[in-house]
């Protein structure tokens, strides 16, 4: 995979990877990491809860943070501020996810940076379920 993920590499990701460990998923069905989070179990995706203040979400165990996690990771969604994505970004590549994907308004080039180093690909200030919407309109 090249670092910087293209345009059209977006489907592949959505395409070949089923595991989205989601860091700051809310248990509050108005907010936008549950109403996204839910989108992508509906359409089967396995979805992992990182939020330290939560036991479940959506019927999931929830871990609190990305080294908790006992299973394989494909994408790491993150929902949280752009100042907030370095120490989470540096406990993603321990982990070793396909992808990092920071949300619609996410933007840290000093994560992005750490992910290409790493070899890992890293999506930024994109929503997943917004890409996921326009790549397979079939399915919504």
């Amino acid at each position: 995979m090249h670092f910087d993920v293209k345009e059209q590499q977006i489907k592949e990701i959505l395409e070949q990877n089923s595991t989205i460990a989601v860091v700051g998923l809310s248990d509050n069905p108005a907010r936008p990491s549950y109403r996204v989070a839910q989108y992508m179990k509906e359409h089967g995706y396995r979805i992992i809860p990182v939020n330290p203040n939560l036991k479940t979400v959506l019927g999931e165990t929830a871990y609190p943070d990305l080294l908790s996690i006992p299973d394989n990771v494909d994408i790491v969604n993150v929902f949280r501020r752009s100042e907030d994505v370095p120490p989470i970004v540096d406990d993603a590549l321990k982990i070793k996810p396909n992808v990092v994907w920071l949300q619609l308004n996410i933007i840290n080039h000093e994560a992005a940076a750490k992910c290409r180093d790493a070899g890992v690909g890293i999506i930024m200030d994109k929503c997943i379920k917004v890409e996921h919407c326009r790549f397979f309109p079939e399915e919504v």
